[in-house]
């Protein structure tokens, strides 16, 4: 199985900051941001990675490198005049070819492992497996219908869901994903909807299946989201890096840098 990441944004919702420094790679907690996808991938057993890069490339490129500081095998191709996720996913076809694969949104972060949903994907046989996690207000989602074990049907961000459960950034796919996006025409705001992809292959009587995700997930995309991921990353005690973790006197958990030095 294969690794895509979505990483094309422009990052206009993190403004000014992301002028100078593609959202991708902004630090959260110490690390940046797509380490945090090459960790869950790598921890799937998946080593070779698409990147999908738009204005930002030369820098991601200038960054990322061969993927070899962080154990994965990089490949990049640029999506140009964005118009959605299906739209970018069209663009790795040439290097998913006909293997299975994953798709990461390049601003979510999970609090564990996402294993156990690969190898449910794999152990399935099915055609397409979602991450969803239920969530109070679901209509800023694609959102999933969910009868018997099985994804019924999708719709993006609904005025009215009729179920809680919210696409949460990660999708595993068959080949015949390839297939349906041929089809695959512009919602009505304009953009190559992934939920319009999958309800082509519901349609089409594929075997679609939920992973529920009972875990705290961030889109990092917001600076509200940005900073509360931040927070729960640290306060939470998770160590990331080279430094050393204290416990700070108002009873917060702090990262120190490696080559900080501490006075009393």
């Amino acid at each position: 199985m294969k690794g895509v990441i979505l990483a094309a944004g422009k990052g206009s919702r993190l403004y000014p900051v992301t002028h100078h420094i593609p959202k991708p790679l902004l630090p959260i907690a110490n690390r940046m941001t797509l380490e945090y996808a090459f960790e869950q991938l790598v921890g799937m057993g998946i080593h070779e990675i698409c990147v999908v890069v738009g204005e930002n490339e030369q820098v991601m490129k200038d960054r990322l490198g061969n993927g070899s500081e962080f154990g994965v095998d990089l490949t990049f191709v640029r999506q140009t005049d964005p118009h959605g996720l299906a739209h970018a996913v069209g663009f790795t076809r040439e290097f998913v070819h006909r293997d299975k694969f994953v798709l990461y949104l390049g601003d979510a972060l999970y609090d564990r492992p996402l294993k156990p949903y690969a190898e449910q994907f794999l152990s399935s046989g099915c055609e397409n497996l979602n991450l969803v996690k239920e969530v109070e207000d679901p209509r800023r989602f694609g959102v999933a219908n969910v009868v018997d074990g099985r994804i019924v049907k999708l719709v993006e961000k609904p005025a009215n869901p009729e179920s809680p459960y919210a696409m949460a950034g990660l999708y595993f796919f068959g080949p015949a994903i390839w297939d349906v996006l041929v089809d695959l025409r512009p919602s009505a705001r304009g953009e190559y909807e992934i939920t319009d992809a999958i309800q082509l292959l519901i349609d089409g009587g594929a075997d679609i299946r939920p992973g529920i995700f009972e875990g705290v997930w961030f889109d990092t995309g917001t600076l509200e989201s940005f900073l509360e991921t931040s927070r729960f990353l640290t306060e939470e005690g998770v160590l990331m890096g080279q430094g050393a973790e204290i416990l700070a006197p108002v009873g917060r958990h702090v990262v120190v840098g490696a080559d900080a030095m501490v006075e009393a």
